[in-house]
């Protein structure tokens, strides 16, 4: 009888089985080559994703690894920035990238990450003087230095969901308080639950030295723009003779306690 003509049952199933194979490696290969192509995309091309509040200027590098010379926010000066993007987020439709941002000597380095519901910041540690922040509108006549150490901050574009982490501010001084003189060192911390579900920030507020003891907390509500700062104080032996005028004149509105501290209600605006 002549040979069977009909595929052996072992090819049949070798050449499904090579396809599997194979197609991880065809997958690999395509990611390989859309990061390619977006590699040497120009860095200027990061300027047609940004809000119409925001402009960047002197680009450098590429899409993935470039830097801006300058930002500007609503035409005031934001300084230079930074970026590295991980491709491989593109792929999900996120967009997550290492940032270093210069402000003259105010400098912050921490990865964003962007989706479709809004935009989380992590490890955003740096710091610097805070006058360097002037051209911001940030702590307008203040003087002194920085410093963030912010775990996460989240946001859904539309208002602040969460935020955990403090800010140290240190040697602060303010024209408008006690003739300019040193006032001291604080922490402002966000702990857990710091958003309530109305988008009012709460955190606390406590000396870390100087002339004045401090213990307090400060509530903002953004859709007021108002803010609260609630708590007592109390001079040291090392404040100045204008703070300790300024402080005896809020201390006769409202009597001290047994440890010499005397509660304070203030209000600002933003």
């Amino acid at each position: 009888m002549p040979a069977s003509t009909s595929p052996r049952r072992g090819t049949e199933r070798a050449a499904p089985l090579n396809a599997r194979r194979r197609w991880p490696l065809v997958l690999l290969g395509l990611i390989v080559v859309a990061v390619a192509i977006v590699a040497v995309l120009p860095a200027s091309l990061i300027g047609r994703f940004l809000p119409p509040q925001v402009r960047g200027e002197d680009f450098s590098g590429s899409f993935l690894h470039g830097a801006a010379g300058k930002f500007t926010v609503n035409a005031r000066d934001a300084g230079a920035i930074e970026w590295q993007i991980h491709p491989l987020a593109l792929l999900r439709l996120a967009a997550i990238a290492d940032i270093h941002w210069v402000k003259v000597s105010f400098v912050i380095d921490g990865t964003v990450e962007l989706d479709r519901t809004g935009a989380t910041a992590r490890d955003v540690r740096g710091g610097g003087p805070i006058d360097n922040l002037r051209d911001l509108g940030v702590a307008a006549g203040w003087r002194g230095t920085a410093a963030l150490n912010i775990a996460e901050v989240k946001t859904d574009f539309a208002r602040l969901q969460s935020i955990q982490g403090k800010i140290e501010a240190d040697n602060l001084s303010s024209d408008r308080i006690a003739d300019g003189s040193g006032i001291g060192n604080y922490v402002l911390l966000f702990g857990e639950g710091a958003v309530a579900a109305d988008g009012s920030l709460t955190a606390g507020l406590n000396d870390a030295g100087g002339p004045l003891e401090v213990q307090a907390q400060i509530r903002f509500s953004p859709a007021t723009r108002l803010g609260t700062l609630s708590g007592t104080l109390k001079e040291r032996p090392e404040a100045s003779p204008a703070l300790r005028n300024q402080l005896g004149g809020l201390a006769q509105l409202r009597a001290r306690d047994s440890a010499g501290r005397f509660p304070i209600e203030l209000e600002f605006s933003f």
